[in-house]
């Protein structure tokens, strides 16, 4: 009899896709849920990673030409009124709240270097959401998947029990595919949630490094733009 159990079961068809197609409907939304998850934290942590290369980029960039020596306005007369970059974006933010502070007759305005350190500070927080964009997926993903997964897995066991009781048949051949089916659902949400943990810690320690390098450079600049005031 076991040896019969143990041929049927050599005969049973594990791959991945044999366990999905055998799987409950349940188990199966549980699956696809989980897939497009995962496949959506991917795209999500490649664009990021893009980004991050670029802001950094931009930044190198921006800072050689601020500390190149060339004067302010010039500087951002050749940035125009539509910056392009996020460091150039918070100048600009800066330089304009700076030339609306002069008076006709020359004169600034009282409380001149508040209202510029505000100014950049919309500049930067704006964009920090866009830095910080779309990482909560990959935070939610991360927390969700697993019971996602375990849900799928616990749906799948009981569809096993069910079976069982009613062929009254407790074999090898008969346990087997159900439970590897019930169990592919939470390596499914592990698959998912590992990848979108790591990331998002990665990313979010990334954001807030190039954020901190904007709120450094919003910090001098009013420091270089305190000195004219008091001048």
């Amino acid at each position: 009899m076991e040896t019969e159990a143990l041929s049927m079961a050599q005969e049973l068809d594990f791959s991945l896709l044999a366990l999905f197609a055998k799987a409950t409907f349940v188990v199966k939304l549980v699956m696809i849920g989980l897939l497009v998850m995962s496949f959506w934290s991917w795209a999500i942590i490649i664009q990021k990673h893009i980004l991050f290369r670029r802001a950094r980029a931009e930044a190198d960039a921006f800072d050689r030409a601020f500390w190149s020596g060339e004067p302010l306005d010039e500087l951002y007369e050749r940035i125009g009124p539509e910056p392009a970059s996020a460091p150039e974006k918070v100048f600009a933010a800066g330089m304009l709240e700076w030339r609306r502070s002069h008076r006709a007759d020359g004169g600034l305005i009282a409380n001149a270097s508040q209202r510029i350190d505000r100014a950049m500070d919309v500049a930067i927080s704006r964009e920090s959401e866009k830095l910080n964009a779309r990482l909560s997926f990959l935070a939610t993903t991360g927390s969700t998947a697993p019971f996602i997964g375990l849900f799928g897995t616990v749906w799948g066991i009981k569809y096993s029990f069910e079976q069982i009781a009613i062929s009254q048949n407790t074999s090898l051949a008969v346990v087997a595919p159900g439970i590897a089916e019930a169990l592919l659902a939470t390596g499914m949400g592990l698959i998912a949630a590992i990848p979108a943990v790591v990331f998002y810690n990665k990313l979010n320690s990334d954001a807030e490094h190039v954020i901190g390098g904007h709120e450094a450079f919003a910090d001098e600049f009013a420091t270089i733009l305190s000195r004219q005031l008091d001048a």
